[in-house]
C-alpha cells in the first residue's frame, strides 16, 4: 500500500473526502517525525511504538578493497509493533 492507497483507505472508513483525508495523514506523519527529531517515543497503544535508536560510531571494511573505513555515529528510527497489531496479522 502506498500513501494515496492509504489516504484513500483513510477517507473511506472515517466519512472524509481524499483532500480532508491526506491533511489528517500527513498530519500524523508530521506529529511523528516532530517527536522523533526531540527523541520522544511515540507510543500507540495496541498499535506499535516509534522510537529513535543511537548507533555508536565504529570501523567497517570497504568489501570491495578491504579498506578500514570509519562509520559515523547515527540515529536510526525504530518501529517495534504492539500486541494488538500482532495479533490481527497473525
Amino acid at each position: 500500500m502506498n500513501k494515496n492507497e492509504l489516504v484513500a483507505e483513510v477517507a473511506k472508513k472515517a466519512g472524509l473526502t481524499k483532500v480532508e483525508a491526506a491533511k489528517a495523514v500527513d498530519g500524523v506523519f508530521e506529529a511523528i517525525t516532530t517527536s522523533l527529531k526531540k527523541s520522544t517515543d511515540v507510543r500507540l497503544v495496541g498499535f506499535g511504538t516509534f522510537t529513535v535508536a543511537h548507533r555508536p560510531a565504529g570501523e567497517g571494511r570497504n568489501p570491495r578493497t578491504g579498506e578500514k573505513i570509519q562509520i559515523k555515529a547515527a540515529k536510526l528510527p525504530k518501529f517495534r509493533a504492539g500486541k494488538g497489531l500482532k495479533e490481527a496479522i497473525a
